[in-house]
C-alpha cells in the first residue's frame, strides 16, 4: 500500500456524489454533473480505498441526493471500514427521505441540510424553506446538525423571521449567498451591478441579525473581487470531489481528472502534478468550507 502524501500534496477530505440527478433541481444549484443514476458499490468501494490511499480522512456524501440512493446505508457503513468519517449534504424534506436519512444518522460525524431565503425560493423554483429544513435536522439524530441557508433578496422582517425560528435550535448555520453567472443573471434581468447590490445588501440585512465570521465577509469580498476583476487564478484546494461515475477530480469544476479505476500510480502523478484548473466562482463558492 502506498503512503499518504505530504504536505503540500495532503488531502484530508473529499465530496462524493452519490447521484449525478435530484429531484429538487434548484435553478441556482452548483452541481458540476448532472447525470442520471447512482454510484454503485465497486466503483464506490474501489473510491474509497483510493482516497484512503493519499490521505483522506472524512468525505461528504453530495448529490444528487444522497436520500435517493438505495444502498445509503450501505455507503456510510463502508466508509467506516476503511476508516473515513462521513457526512451528508442533503436537501431532504419528503418522508420517505427524511426516514431513510434517520435511519444512518447516528453514524455520520455531522448532517448539513440546505435550505432558501423567501427570494432564493422564488428564484430558484424550490420550495426549501428554513422552516422545513429545521423540521429534517431535527428528525435526524446527527451528532453535529448544519442549516446552510442559500439567499437572495432578503428582506428585514425574513431576517428577523429566519432568526427567530433558528435561535433556538441547537444547529450551526453556513450561508451562502445565491451564485448567478453571466446568463443567468441576464435571465434573471440583472445587471452585474445590480446582483453585486443585492449581494451587498442582503449581508447586510442578515447581520443585523446574525454574525457573519470575518473569514465569511473575505469571502464575500473575493467573490465579489472575481466578477468585477477576472484574473487567473489555479484552484489549489485540498478538498478532492468524486462524481458518480467515480472520476476523480481535484475540483468539482476541473477539466482534468482520473478515473478510480486507473491504476495507483496513474492516480497518484495526477495529484501530485501541478494544478492545471482555474478558479471561477462556482468553484470558490462550493469549495469553502468555512462560512
Amino acid at each position: 500500500m502506498t503512503t499518504p502524501f505530504s504536505a503540500p500534496h495532503r488531502f484530508k477530505e473529499a465530496l462524493v456524489s452519490t447521484a449525478g440527478h435530484c429531484k429538487i433541481a434548484c435553478g441556482f444549484c452548483l452541481r458540476p454533473d448532472r447525470e442520471a443514476g447512482f454510484v454503485d458499490i465497486p466503483t464506490y468501494t474501489r473510491t474509497l480505498s483510493r482516497l484512503k490511499e493519499v490521505g483522506v480522512e472524512g468525505i461528504c456524501l453530495t448529490g444528487g441526493e444522497p436520500a435517493h440512493h438505495p444502498q445509503l446505508r450501505d455507503l456510510v457503513r463502508l466508509a467506516h471500514q476503511f476508516g473515513i468519517a462521513v457526512s451528508v449534504v442533503t436537501s431532504a424534506r419528503t418522508e420517505a427521505d427524511v426516514t431513510t436519512l434517520a435511519a444512518v444518522g447516528h453514524l455520520l460525524t455531522n448532517l448539513t441540510v440546505s435550505a432558501d431565503s423567501e427570494g432564493a425560493m422564488k428564484l430558484g423554483r424550490t420550495t426549501r424553506s428554513v422552516k422545513s429544513g429545521l423540521a429534517t435536522l431535527e428528525a435526524v439524530p446527527a451528532p453535529v446538525k448544519v442549516l446552510h441557508l442559500t439567499y437572495w433578496d432578503v428582506e428585514e422582517a425574513e431576517g428577523r423571521s429566519m432568526y427567530e425560528q433558528i435561535r433556538d435550535a441547537n444547529i450551526d448555520l453556513q450561508f451562502s449567498p445565491v451564485m448567478l453567472d453571466s446568463a443567468d443573471q441576464r435571465d434573471a434581468g440583472l445587471h452585474l451591478g445590480d446582483y453585486l447590490q443585492q449581494q451587498r445588501s442582503d449581508a447586510e440585512t442578515l447581520a443585523c441579525y446574525f454574525q457573519l465570521s470575518p473569514r465569511f465577509q473575505k469571502h464575500l469580498a473575493a467573490l465579489r473581487t472575481m466578477l468585477l476583476q477576472p484574473r487567473r487564478a489555479l484552484c489549489r484546494s485540498t478538498v478532492l470531489y468524486v462524481s458518480a461515475d467515480g472520476r476523480l477530480r481535484r475540483c468539482p469544476y476541473g477539466t482534468t481528472g482520473v478515473t478510480v479505476q486507473a491504476p495507483r500510480s496513474t492516480i497518484r502523478a495526477y495529484l501530485e502534478a501541478s494544478p492545471e484548473d482555474e478558479v471561477t466562482p462556482d468553484c470558490a463558492a462550493i469549495c469553502r468550507t468555512d462560512r
